[in-house]
């Protein structure tokens, strides 16, 4: 199970690769211009407002539309040979699902559902991250199991790849009725949950705070955000604040922004601080940095988390339940020394400093203190965790676990990708013997079907920097940073 994850974990670090530049382009964007985001007082005109727009509106291109990344990198990582079809496959899920499980198909059927406000708004936040995962994991189990498939001569125009989608489609339509059922019942369990905690004060709100973050992979945080943060069942943290209000004032009877205040520390320094554990920890630093320092300023700078969420949810889950649950520490944490402050888009240093002239702001600057014991403790947690039980952080994956000194150095003896894939592919006993390829990123890892038949002293005049063996079937071909174009003409020899 935990190898499945990892590989899901892996299949994500594509679409998760393109969205720090996004989010940080986003927190400029609101800086410039904070009356795209609705701050009271603040230009929507002139200049900066149309820089600062145009900004956001490039940011959130791909932020807005994440699951459909998602959907792509998904079904295209988990396929056995990266090809296009089951990205189309993918696709083809998403949107069946989305379309069959909006809330416009899901009244249609089922009307008394039209009546169920919380009903109503599990179906309204279909498209979310979780079912786009679900799809592409739908995508790519089709491509795999039917991209080869027969059919009778009469319809063997459907054969092979051409039926994957349709296959897919299927298979979606019966994943939606199962969801039709399920879904509801799960958000509005979620929805009773927040209820129960409401009047638990800092106790509460750190709760709130664990569940969200907790429940990011599924996208189902919807259900307590709407809770908590808007006015679903009369509370409404977050337009309260923004409109202006007070404690006391307004229908406002709890601590205002006590909903949202313990964001801040942990978005803004928590995630640096992890992410510095995750580098210092990391086999092969440069693939660490490479993800997770960006991630941790875009976080800084406007509060967009995924890039670094989701580079290690699926690839160390238990990490990640240690995550949330600092965020519903550093919660209860801010409640009782009185930090309040608000957010329209996420809790970034952006909405940090407009929020703090907005009348239920309190204690802006214990955001420093706050912010230092956030970052020590989120880097000894991340620190200790990650080299006392070996997890799988990004630079830490199984397939960087063996980085030898040989890797960091191996280069190539020519530039001419085609030749050498073809000789390693002569040394490995042609294509008829091998079963599968990947690459991580300096070996091609290969699994063959008759280890006798691989010639190591073959692969190694193709000039390649080594040869392993980890079983009788498992090849290992050392090529270096270059791997990727040798791994790209040996697929197509193997086709």
């Amino acid at each position: 199970m935990m190898k499945k994850l990892q590989k899901l974990g892996k299949a994500l670090m594509l679409p998760v690769a393109a969205l720090p530049i996004c989010g940080i382009l986003m927190g400029l964007g609101y800086a410039i211009a904070p009356g795209v985001m609705g701050v009271p007082g603040a230009a929507t005109s002139g200049a900066l407002y149309n820089i600062g727009f145009l900004l956001v509106k490039a940011g959130g291109a791909l932020i807005d539309h994440m699951a459909l990344l998602f959907v792509i990198g998904v079904a295209v990582g988990l396929s056995d040979d990266r090809e296009g079809t089951s990205a189309l496959a993918g696709l083809v899920s998403w949107l069946m699902m989305t379309n069959l499980l909006s809330t416009g198909v899901v009244t249609t059927l089922m009307p008394a559902i039209a009546d169920d406000q919380v009903k109503t708004l599990a179906f309204d936040k279909i498209e979310n991250v979780f079912i786009a995962i679900i799809a592409g994991v739908i995508g790519s189990a089709c491509y795999n199991r039917f991209k080869n498939a027969k059919l009778p001569d009469w319809l063997a125009f459907f054969s092979g790849k051409r039926c994957v989608a349709i296959v897919t489609g299927l298979v979606s339509i019966l994943v939606s009725v199962v969801l039709l059922f399920v879904w509801p019942i799960i958000f509005s369990a979620l929805v009773a949950v927040g209820e129960g905690i409401i009047g638990m004060e800092g106790i509460g709100a750190g709760i709130y705070a664990f569940l969200n973050r907790l429940l990011i992979p599924t996208g189902l945080h919807h259900a307590l955000n709407n809770v908590f943060w808007f006015d679903t069942i009369g509370l409404g943290d977050l337009s309260h604040y923004w409109a202006g209000d007070i404690t006391g004032q307004n229908g406002v009877t709890w601590s205002l922004g006590m909903y949202m205040s313990g964001f801040f520390p942990c978005m803004m320094f928590g995630i640096a601080g992890a992410a510095l554990a995750m580098i210092k920890a990391a086999k092969n630093k440069k693939a660490a940095i490479g993800l997770v320092l960006s991630a941790a300023i875009c976080a800084f700078i406007c509060g967009v988390t995924e890039p670094f969420e989701f580079g290690f949810m699926f690839l160390c889950f238990p990490l990640y339940v240690v995550y949330a649950a600092l965020y519903g520490i550093f919660t209860i944490i801010t409640y009782y020394v009185g930090f309040r402050a608000g957010f329209c888009f996420s809790a970034g240093a952006t909405d940090l400093v407009f929020s703090s002239f907005l009348p239920a702001a309190n204690n802006t600057l214990m955001i420093i203190p706050l912010g230092i014991a956030a970052f020590v403790v989120f880097y000894l947690v991340f620190y200790f965790a990650i080299t006392k039980f070996n997890l799988k952080t990004p630079g830490r994956e199984d397939e960087e676990a063996d980085f030898a000194e040989v890797d960091k150095n191996a280069k190539l003896a020519n530039n001419d990708f085609t030749a050498i894939a073809a000789a390693v592919l002569e040394g490995l006993g042609g294509k008829e013997n091998v079963e599968s390829l990947d690459n991580c990123i300096t070996r091609l890892r290969l699994e063959v079907k008759d280890g006798t038949l691989v010639n190591e002293k073959k692969i190694k005049a193709a000039g390649v920097a080594g040869v392993m063996r980890p079983s009788q079937t498992a090849v290992q071909v050392i090529i270096g940073t270059k791997v990727q174009f040798v791994a790209d003409e040996m697929a197509k020899m193997l086709k």
